[in-house]
């Protein structure tokens, strides 16, 4: 009896042990990407320098082809291609192309009026394969890319060719880009997007940057590859880059701006939607196979990217295995902030359990239903 009873105490303080260690491992893995990363990033020694002064030689400046591809763009459309023309860039360097995915409302014709230099009407494929198609029509000797609802600073384009002409190895550049959000709202993407950009300049300073933005970004043309018509560039193209041997960096003296989803939840319903094409790449698309990377890169990618996804995965586990105070406290935290107050530390939390939530949600969908290459501008953005 004695004996049966130590070895029940015995089973219960081993699975006491193996709930503590799990939790803590767990919640180490958490503090150490949402936290713990940054603060890293931030202490170790610059590598590289930090932006390329862009030249004032235009003799000197590579052949762009400015590539926006855009479904159901009718009512912002004529204002990007005036964006676009207005940059400080040679004339008779760059070229504007509008690729219409399954332009049905009258894009196209709004992008020629608007003086755009070429304007392809493609059958819906996807905004990746709407890109494939304008930079095979495309002869430049760098292909840029942005949103249809994206505005650049007139220098843009001059800073973002930069990189290219310092450093051969260099195959990728992407700008800085900001989201407003001037009608007001409850998202607090701003705040996160702060943060990212930091991580990403430092990113670029130490080795290659782990994703870029649509916004604004460039390649050597021959540096582009074709990808996956669902594997969008923004998360794709870094990691793939830097395997075949380019550097992959942010310039952040390329500028441009775009319109947030005003509020939380319609942000929710975006990374939702985003999440079910990153998980695409993180399950098929390479983003897990270290092979071809630096030992430094692969530590980024491993913090910034591994630990974000499998960040749901993570806090459930840390729920679950928490003492019961600690569980009872992050339950109660909950509950607060999605409650009626609207202060900006609850918006933080709510933004921020939201966001946990559209990754799970987005590889459900993902598993269940697939990822289809087309896309819809969210609510709000245009």
């Amino acid at each position: 009896m004695v004996a049966h009873a130590a070895s029940l105490a015995a089973v219960r303080h081993a699975h006491s042990l193996v709930r503590r260690v799990t939790f803590w491992i767990s919640a180490g893995l958490l503090a150490w990407a949402q936290v713990g990363y940054g603060v890293a990033l931030g202490a170790v020694r610059r590598t590289v320098r930090q932006a390329w002064r862009p030249t004032f030689a235009d003799a000197a400046l590579p052949s762009v082809s400015l590539i926006v591809a855009a479904h159901a763009e009718r009512d912002v459309i004529a204002a990007k291609v005036a964006d676009a023309l207005a940059q400080d860039y040679p004339r008779d360097r760059l070229e504007v192309v509008v690729a219409c995915d399954g332009s049905t409302d009258g894009t196209p014709e709004a992008a020629r009026a608007a003086g755009a230099d070429v304007v392809l009407e493609l059958p819906r494929g996807g905004k990746v394969a709407a890109q494939d198609a304008a930079v095979r029509r495309s002869t430049a000797e760098v292909v840029a890319f942005s949103d249809a609802n994206a505005r650049w600073e007139p220098d843009a384009l001059r800073a973002l060719v930069a990189p290219f002409a310092d450093d051969p190895e260099i195959g990728y550049v992407c700008g800085r880009v900001t989201f407003v959000n001037p009608d007001g709202g409850t998202n607090q993407e701003g705040v996160y997007w702060r943060y990212e950009m930091f991580l990403r300049a430092r990113e670029s300073d130490l080795a290659s940057v782990t994703a870029g933005n649509g916004a604004i970004y460039a390649t050597r043309r021959s540096a582009y590859v074709e990808v996956d018509p669902v594997m969008g560039h923004d998360l794709k193209f870094p990691f793939t880059l830097v395997r075949a041997g380019w550097r992959c960096v942010e310039q952040p003296l390329a500028r441009a701006t775009e319109r947030m989803v005003p509020d939380v939840e319609g942000e929710a319903a975006r990374k939702r939607r985003m999440m079910s094409h990153a998980w695409s790449i993180v399950l098929h698309g390479g983003l897990l196979d270290p092979r071809g990377w630096p030992a430094k890169y692969t530590m980024m990618i491993a913090s910034h990217r591994w630990l974000r996804y499998f960040g749901p995965a993570l806090h459930v586990v840390a729920l679950l295995t928490a003492p019961k105070a600690l569980r009872r406290a992050q339950l109660l935290l909950i509950a607060a902030v999605f409650g009626p107050s609207t202060a900006r530390p609850f918006l933080l939390g709510k933004y921020y359990i939201l966001t946990q939530g559209s990754i799970a949600l987005g590889l459900l969908d993902h598993l269940r239903e697939g990822t289809a290459a087309g896309w819809d501008a969210p609510e709000g953005t245009r």
